[in-house]
């Protein structure tokens, strides 16, 4: 058995520390918020972000980032994508070479346009960092229903061991060594997950939602590959089944923050009615700088970015969307 430090005590560090836990390992939990320590020790709960999901004594909270780390055959980097930076800054002082660090964010960084692995390695150039990811939601990862998610390293080796670290009888890991394609397809996911979220507060119904997420994972997979990734991988648990369920899921915070711009909230009403980090968001306007970067067109996720910023009514996005100009569906077919 191993030892595992899950850096981010949030609804999904906790979720993942459970899983750890009950595969055997030792785990430890750190958060910089003192209060939210002392409630997960006192309580064995987090009971804003994961109630009713009890977490055995055995598991050790603390908000010494340097326990935490120390040690450790693995690192969990589970803060919110917007905080990834800030965060591997201060365990730069902690980390071994060779230390797996594996995020487990959803996100682009909105002023370098790098990924949350990339970040990782910039700031801790020593770290074989990793990333895990798939259709989950930490409330029923807590609730141990079935999971299946992806484990993307550089090495086959690396991979395997995190698939081994926290594979059980419900939460199943593949492996992957496209960290881009995996990362990518988690990030995007979110910006087209605000525009499903939109159209159903909206009071459009199922063909609306289909549509955006097809022609969302399009877009996606469009970018992605002409970054270099596979487009094997958008079709598969990181790609079309992160979508799936974040356009659907009513856990997803980016579906409900959605919803509720759909029915007039602005932006930073939804964002305080939500009370959680809506990654969506902060991914949506590298998601666009990325587009432009690699010419690449992403309909859906500009007029997401319009009615974010610039507070274009969603409604009137939609139409936008439906009137553009015609096209063919795949226009690598033929006709004879």
């Amino acid at each position: 058995m191993g030892k595992a430090g899950v850096i981010g005590a949030g609804s999904w560090g906790c979720a993942l520390a459970r899983v750890l836990d009950k595969n055997g390992h030792e785990v430890t939990v750190w958060s910089v918020l003192e209060d939210e320590i002392s409630m997960l020790r006192e309580k064995r709960e987090h009971t804003d972000k994961l109630p009713g999901v009890k977490l055995s004594e055995k598991i050790i909270f603390t908000s010494d980032l340097k326990e935490a780390m120390e040690g450790m055959d693995l690192l969990v980097l589970a803060v919110p994508s917007a905080y990834t930076r800030k965060t591997a800054k201060k365990m730069a002082s902690f980390a071994v070479p060779g230390q797996i660090i594996v995020s487990v964010a959803k996100g682009i960084e909105e002023d370098s346009l790098m990924t949350l692995t990339e970040v990782i390695k910039e700031e801790i150039p020593s770290a074989d960092a990793a990333v895990l990811c798939g259709p989950s939601h930490a409330e029923e990862v807590g609730k141990e229903l079935p999971t299946t998610l992806v484990a993307g390293a550089e090495t086959r080796d690396t991979a395997e061991y995190i698939q081994g670290m926290f594979m059980n009888e419900v939460f199943r890991v593949y492996t992957s060594p496209d960290v881009l394609g995996m990362e990518l397809g988690g990030a995007l996911k979110n910006v087209i997950a605000l525009a499903a979220g939109m159209a159903d507060g909206l009071g459009y119904g199922d063909n609306t939602k289909a549509a955006l997420i097809t022609r969302g994972i399009a877009e996606i997979g469009r970018l992605a590959v002409k970054m270099g990734a596979n487009a094997e991988t958008l079709s598969g648990l990181t790609g079309i089944g992160d979508l799936i369920v974040t356009c659907a899921s009513r856990h997803s915070r980016n579906r409900r923050a959605g919803m509720l711009m759909g029915k007039g909230y602005t932006m930073q009403q939804a964002m305080d009615e939500v009370k959680m980090v809506v990654e969506g968001v902060y991914s949506a306007k590298a998601a666009i700088a990325l587009g432009k970067k690699h010419q690449t067109s992403m309909p859906i996720i500009e007029q997401v970015n319009q009615v974010l910023f610039e507070d274009k009514p969603a409604k009137d996005a939609v139409m936008e969307l439906m009137l553009r100009d015609r096209k063919a569906e795949h226009t690598s077919l033929e006709w004879e």
